[in-house]
């Protein structure tokens, strides 16, 4: 009888073997807050993946919040974003009491649709958020000549998209804000974590002090007393991130770049094996950009039916996120969004992380190849 294949999980958590020893350096020193570990991993993303003024805090939705409060977002603002995404991106956007507007997605990429996203425009949007789905880059020249029409700030949601490209920029260099979320399962995880990164040097200066309560590190001394000697004129959280998280951080990022190579490797093996396959229908892709590959989706017919009989091979599969419109705390789902609701109904995502072996790609595939 054959030997049943060990099940695939959808996600892996990566941890380097380097981050124990980094991890327990940090938990040796009995300093655990934010210091040097927090501004070498800073440059790291600067320096080894190109990302401008990378501003570390404690999770993605922390740097979208942050990246809402310095683009000036005020209640009764509107926000434009898609609906494709975790609900976080549109939390953020509640947080500060402004108006979270959907635009359409693109059905063959899961990005929001340039087109739409003009339609939404109205005197009162203030800001717009664009999500590179599953580490796939939007359509950033579109996006920034309406944003340029318009004279509105550019946010990217790019939780999926650390070491994503387009037109041979890393994203992370490209808009006003750009997010990234370090948590459990991203590419590169701090445990939880997020970087925000800000293309103007004044606002990013702003950025390091308001994820720390509004209070300037730089300039508040401590005093004979033992106090720090501030005054804050705007606002703070306490968002920053911590050493020890830091020190996971730097040791997971250390061999990025090789296991980035080693998902798009993946990627095209998927995407030869199935591009022939009946009942699927792979995602657009064009040569002027590089995905992440956060996840790997496509469109596929039955889609339960694919599900059940993946299931029964040991392969883990999900829509990972709905239209996420249909949460009463954004007004509830929208009639607007034709292509998010066609999205709904086919798209799915199979593995695609550093713990996938040879034997798993090729599992996954003859069970695809056979049919459901």
């Amino acid at each position: 009888m054959a030997k049943a294949h060990q099940s695939i999980s959808m996600f892996r958590t990566y941890i380097d073997a380097e981050a124990y020893a980094r991890v327990k350096t940090v938990l040796n020193s009995g300093f655990l807050s934010e210091g040097n570990l927090v501004k070498e991993f800073e440059n790291k993303l600067s320096d080894y993946l190109g990302l401008i003024n990378p501003v570390a805090v404690n999770s993605g939705t922390s740097a979208l919040h942050l990246a809402l409060v310095l683009a000036g977002i005020k209640p009764g603002d509107e926000v434009i974003c898609p609906a494709q995404t975790f609900v976080a991106t549109a939390s953020v956007i509640v947080q500060e009491k402004a108006i979270p507007v959907f635009a359409d997605i693109q059905y063959e990429t899961g990005n929001i649709d340039p087109h739409s996203l003009e339609e939404n425009i109205t005197s009162k949007t203030k800001a717009i958020i664009v999500v590179h789905w599953g580490g796939y880059p939007c359509d950033m020249e579109q996006i920034y000549r309406i944003a340029k029409k318009y004279n509105i700030p550019v946010i990217e949601d790019a939780a999926h998209a650390l070491g994503a490209t387009y037109k041979n920029r890393p994203i992370g260099s490209l808009s006003d804000f750009t997010c990234f979320s370090f948590q459990a399962i991203k590419h590169v995880t701090t445990g939880d974590g997020g970087a925000l990164c800000v293309k103007d040097p004044r606002l990013a200066k702003m950025a390091f002090v308001r994820r720390w309560f509004g209070i300037d590190r730089g300039k508040s001394t401590p005093s004979i007393l033992g106090e720090r000697k501030y005054d804050i004129t705007k606002v703070g959280y306490k968002y920053h991130l911590n050493d020890y998280s830091a020190a996971l951080g730097l040791a997971n990022i250390k061999n990025f770049k090789k296991r980035l190579q080693n998902r798009r490797a993946i990627a095209r093996c998927y995407r030869q094996a199935f591009k022939k396959v009946p009942g699927i229908t792979l995602f657009k892709e064009d040569a002027n950009r590089e995905s992440a590959y956060w996840l790997f989706a496509f469109h596929v017919e039955k889609r339960e039916k694919f599900i059940q009989k993946m299931r029964q091979a040991g392969i883990s599969t999900s829509v990972v996120h709905l239209g996420i419109d249909h949460n009463s705390l954004f007004g509830g789902k929208r009639k607007n969004l034709i292509q998010q609701r066609r999205f709904d109904k086919t798209q799915i995502h199979i593995p695609i992380h550093d713990g996938l072996s040879e034997k798993d790609v090729d599992h996954i595939i003859n069970i695809i190849q056979k049919g459901w």
